[in-house]
């Protein structure tokens, strides 16, 4: 008989962590846990407030779900029974595990994915002075990418302060929907000469029409603007990458499709996170194999992660989940 489980966590984070929209000092989670007999498979999600998630919406969205969920809801039912979004991601990586558990088989073979292996991930440096970005970026020059939160102020002046504490490495930008039209334009041309590579969501997502006509001197990458296979009719000529979050599309099921369309429809990849633990982290790497940019970093940012948690190497890889974490 199946029985559902489901806990608030906080998790403090190494420091503040700012971004346009604000600062945090703690990542609020929610842990899903579904048990069948002796085995239990595990999902984490992250409500986020701007998406209209809260940890008491999002808990309240899992019970509702408690009767079909403990009954012997699968995958495919759970996508038609909840709207994509941090509750399903929880209920849905949370099955993925229950089956790996009970088969015996790790959740890439039941997806029919290859074998994963590591990969590099981007390491945050969150929106701060110039001066104390630089540093900042001095302390993590050794990782191989850093990804650069902005708002609309001094642009220029922070990434290549970040360059100048970093000169080896390589760097991409997250607005997160912060700049205007002209922000931009003015913009792109600076910070491709400071070598960036990618520019995150520059633009609202209720605003990025305005990107099909701007010249892009960097690539741009749709992050609020992408949650499902839905939104891509939508996002040609306007952003060159997708951000597949598992916490947008609301699980690893979507994630994978998410990631096949994108790709045969000529996007470039990324896959992201938000402030998390690895059990969050765990599911996503299957999605990153093979794309483009790679920001996982979440637990990197926390003051304490699960355990057993993922391996991060210093030179900037995270290796596969152990099945006694995730999958």
């Amino acid at each position: 008989m199946r029985t559902l489980t489901v806990r608030r966590e906080s998790w403090p984070l190494a420091g503040v962590f700012r971004i346009s929209r604000g600062a945090r000092t703690a990542a609020h989670t929610v842990l899903v846990e579904i048990r069948d007999g002796g085995a239990a498979g595990r999902g984490e999600c992250v409500p986020y407030a701007h998406y209209g998630e809260t940890v008491d919406s999002v808990v309240a969205s899992i019970e509702g779900l408690r009767g079909a969920v403990e009954a012997g809801l699968g995958r495919e039912a759970l996508a038609g029974a909840m709207a994509p979004g941090a509750a399903r991601n929880a209920i849905d990586c949370a099955l993925w595990d229950l089956e790996a558990k009970r088969t015996g088989r790790r959740a890439w073979e039941s997806a029919s994915e290859p074998s994963p292996g590591p990969v590099v991930t981007a390491y945050t440096l969150g929106l701060d002075e110039p001066g104390a970005m630089r540093e900042a970026a001095a302390r993590h020059a050794h990782r191989p990418l850093l990804k650069v939160k902005l708002d609309g102020d001094r642009v220029t002046e922070r990434v290549a302060a970040v360059r100048a504490g970093a000169p080896d490495a390589r760097l991409i930008v997250d607005a997160n929907e912060g700049w205007t039209v002209e922000t931009l334009r003015r913009s792109l041309s600076a910070l491709a000469g400071l070598g960036v590579e990618l520019v995150e969501q520059p633009l609202p997502a209720d605003a990025d029409a305005a990107l099909a006509d701007i010249e892009r001197a960097v690539p741009v990458a749709a992050d609020e603007s992408c949650h499902t296979r839905a939104d891509l009719p939508t996002l040609t000529g306007r952003y060159d990458v997708v951000n597949v979050k598992l916490d947008k599309t609301g699980g690893l099921t979507e994630a994978l499709a998410l990631r096949d369309a994108a790709t045969a429809a000529g996007f470039g990849i990324m896959v992201g996170c938000m402030l998390a633990t690895s059990l969050a982290m765990a599911p996503a790497l299957l999605v990153a194999q093979g794309a483009r940019f790679v920001d996982l970093d979440g637990p990197l940012l926390l003051a304490g992660d699960r355990e057993p948690g993922l391996d991060y190497h210093p030179d900037g890889r995270v290796a596969p989940p152990s099945s006694a974490l995730w999958g």
